[in-house]
């Protein structure tokens, strides 16, 4: 009878340990995934109902084992809300470490320097992955929404990249702009050099949205500030063609017309003196860096050389001989 009771034991002990192995390989083997994919998991999703989500892709063929292991380990088997990104060849084990996580899967969305305020709004609008609460609204409604106190809200969102979740809203992703903008401009301004021609912070923003859409090329936008700096002291017109292309917004079709440079506008800086009231586009840290820590030089002039760069000149006979130059240049190519 001992002998029966101890076989009952051991073969009980043999099929418990034979069951734990089994489950140890059903959910750490790599599942037939062959790309990474984005997996949603909604409000009310049990392991039970999850299951058969991975059984209708055809990741598992079989549920018992995911099912037997919650049951085993229900803590940890509570599913998160979320959009998750599931890597090719994964496991059980990874899907359910994943889905248990607050690890959700992380969507970008890159504001480009020198982007104007309406771009900013196309390309939130574009992003599939976000909760719109924008549309509808105009750029004025927008502002009074972000406390701007401008009505144009031009400028005061920061370029970078955003990461965000699945259903974020989008006025959170410009908030989150605005606010790194403000933050930004405010810690540089108490860093600013001495002698700058600006009455406020906003004043050094509207200049290096200027240099922003100038250039690209960031070892030259302290020596671009500086052409405008010392153009302002001297009283000079800035005569900044993107100034111009602002000021004709929609009716601007790739092309400065002398038509265009003699339209008086408010941002015709051929036309009016000073600053355009309000910034042309989304300046970047080292565009206000240099608005506000512009070189040192005594030039007044610069035009492009055609390949990002610029020639700058000292004197308008400098200038225009260099204008003649590039437009050479401009002939040769065609």
């Amino acid at each position: 009878m001992k002998k029966i009771f101890f076989a009952c034991i051991v073969s009980a002990a043999i099929f418990v340990i034979g069951f734990f192995l089994l489950l140890d390989k059903e959910m750490n083997q790599a599942l037939p995934i062959t790309k990474d994919q984005l997996i949603t998991i909604n409000q009310g999703t049990s392991v039970a109902s999850f299951s058969k989500i991975l059984e209708k892709k055809n990741w598992i063929t079989n549920r018992f084992w995911l099912r037997a292991y919650a049951r085993l380990a229900p803590e940890k088997t509570v599913i998160k809300v979320g959009t998750y990104q599931i890597l090719a060849n994964s496991s059980l084990q990874s899907i359910l470490a994943l889905i248990t996580s607050v690890k959700e899967h992380q969507f970008n969305v890159a504001i480009i320097e020198g982007s104007t305020f309406k771009e900013v709004i196309t390309l939130l609008h574009d992003q599939p992955q976000l909760t719109h609460s924008l549309r509808g609204l105009s750029i004025e409604q927008i502002s009074k929404k972000l406390n701007i106190e401008q009505t144009n809200p031009e400028g005061w969102i920061f370029p970078e990249t955003y990461a965000f979740t699945q259903g974020t809203d989008d006025f959170q992703i410009l908030k989150r702009a605005h606010t790194t903008m403000k933050d930004t401009l405010a810690k540089l301004w108490q860093d600013r050099a001495i002698g700058l021609p600006y009455e406020s912070a906003y004043q050094a923003l509207i200049m290096a949205s200027i240099i922003e859409k100038e250039t690209s090329h960031i070892p030259e936008q302290p020596l671009i500030a500086s052409v405008f700096m010392n153009r302002l002291a001297k009283r000079m017109r800035l005569q900044t063609d993107p100034t111009v292309i602002y000021g004709l917004g929609d009716r601007y079709k790739g092309d400065i017309t002398s038509a265009h440079l003699r339209e008086k506008t408010a941002y015709n800086t051929y036309r009016i003196n000073g600053l355009p009231p309000t910034p042309i586009a989304m300046p970047g840290l080292s565009a206000i860096e240099a608005a506000l820590n512009p070189a040192i030089s005594d030039y007044y002039y610069f035009v492009s050389q055609g390949d990002g760069k610029h020639v700058f000149s000292r004197t308008l006979t400098e200038h225009n001989k260099a204008v003649r130059e590039y437009l050479k240049k401009l002939r040769k190519k065609k």
